[in-house]
């Protein structure tokens, strides 16, 4: 029984996060903030192609320039 009880709750885990739709490769900042609204916090761009870090709260997203390359679920311990 418990282990039943304990593969739902992860099943019903899994897909809260599926259905939270992260920003894909290719989107712009305008597409990413219509989707996802204004992030918690946004990191200054760094290096040559610049890349920026905008943190929501259960993930982050990188931009190179204006566009989304990579996004990715935030570590529950530290997200700087």
């Amino acid at each position: 029984m418990k282990t039943l009880f304990f593969g739902l709750l992860l099943f019903t885990a899994s897909i809260s996060w599926a259905a939270q739709q992260l920003p894909v490769r290719g989107m712009s900042m305008n597409e990413v903030i219509q989707q996802s609204g204004e992030p918690q916090s946004r990191k200054d761009a760094v290096g040559n192609p610049p890349i920026t870090r905008w943190i929501y709260q259960d993930y982050s997203v990188y931009f190179e320039g204006n566009t989304v390359i990579h996004s990715v679920k935030n570590n529950k311990k530290s997200i700087d």
